[in-house]
């Protein structure tokens, strides 16, 4: 047993310091990067966009969800529940228009047997859809050595397609994933508002200090990280981008949007864990008697479109550049200091 007693942070413990800066208006802050991605043998894939992805989750990340985010040229990771029928009847439409997209193919990893079929559907729709350079590589717990090995077989497959493998929260299986073939590592145990890893196995980082760390370790190897979870408000996407994430996922944020998939009730939409009983019931047959759900239901207040959210997360990052002047999202990191807080809120009128 080891303690390791220096305090690591989330993003409720800390705020953006302010500096004197010279930009005028938010309205010059430019939020799209540049992304050179390593592939094999020396090539290069580049990508221009916006940062911010929609989340894999079943009731997130939708092919409609996908529609919204490309108005803003951000991100979307279809859910793995997809079949290649699915993607078939999208190929021919916008898909198809869809041009150094931001479509983000999603695939887990199960047994043995199980992982040929999901290179063989994986297959398949990369030749249905070739607008799609990013794959996806999503498990709950990215440490063990099969998965490792898992991400170079996809590396091997996909020659030149963008890899991102995870989840993650540590420095050495940040470097170990992309020395294994992964161009971005997903990172993020346990901070999503419907998982319940921390409550019900004890496990996770705060992710502030895990975007801190993992970075470090990615930017030296030339990779990049996808910080998954935690956000809560606009406020905290300009932490996690403040903090050296290159992306940002997001999913209960959207939850209540009309992109959502989930199911619609007088009080909003119900969102839920994909480690939740719900999920497990839904896609495994129920919640295998080796394990315990890591995942819980809530029902989210309806917000609208999904651009409404989009407005107030991108006006907050850019509200952010302009307090610490950052021109350019890139540059944010560089002007960020982080000041460590009792409270971040004043709450005498409630939470929201």
């Amino acid at each position: 047993m080891k303690i390791e007693d220096d305090i690591k942070l989330d993003f409720a413990d800390v705020l953006i310091r302010p500096k004197r800066s010279n930009l005028a208006t938010r309205s010059s802050v430019s939020l799209e990067r540049h992304f050179k991605f390593k592939v094999a043998k020396g090539q290069e894939v580049h990508w221009d966009g916006v940062p911010v992805m929609a989340s894999n989750m079943d009731t997130i990340g939708t092919f409609e969800m996908a529609g919204a985010m490309e108005k803003h040229r951000a991100l979307c990771a279809i859910h793995k529940y997809y079949t290649a029928d699915d993607w078939q009847k999208q190929a021919s439409g916008w898909f198809a228009r869809y041009h150094n997209c931001g479509l983000v193919y999603t695939m887990g990893m199960g047994s043995d047997s199980s992982n040929w079929s999901e290179l063989q559907k994986a297959q398949e729709v990369m030749r249905m859809v070739p607008a799609v350079q990013f794959i996806c590589l999503d498990v709950a717990n990215g440490y063990t050595e099969k998965f490792v090995r898992y991400v170079q077989t996809i590396r091997d497959a996909f020659p030149t397609h963008i890899l991102i493998a995870g989840n993650v929260v540590t420095r050495e299986m940040t470097e170990a994933l992309i020395l294994a073939g992964a161009n971005i590592v997903k990172i993020g145990i346990g901070p999503g508002s419907v998982c319940t890893t921390r409550k019900v196995a004890g496990v996770g980082y705060p992710q502030l200090s895990c975007i801190m760390e993992c970075a470090d370790a990615a930017h030296g190897l030339g990779g990049y990280v996808l910080s998954d979870g935690g956000c809560t408000c606009p406020g905290d996407v300009a932490k996690a981008f403040g903090a050296g994430a290159d992306f940002v996922m997001i999913g209960g944020m959207f939850a209540g949007t009309d992109e959502a998939a989930g199911e619609a009730t007088e009080d909003g939409k119900v969102f839920y864990g994909m480690s939740s009983a719900e999920a497990m019931n839904k896609y495994s047959g129920g919640v295998a008697t080796y394990r315990a759900a890591e995942g819980k239901s809530v029902v989210v207040p309806h917000v609208g479109s999904v651009d409404g959210v989009m407005q107030q997360i991108l006006g907050g990052v850019r509200s952010a550049c302009t307090y610490v002047g950052a021109s350019r999202l890139k540059d944010l990191s560089k002007c960020t200091t982080f000041i460590r807080v009792n409270r971040q809120l004043n709450t005498v009128w409630g939470n929201d």
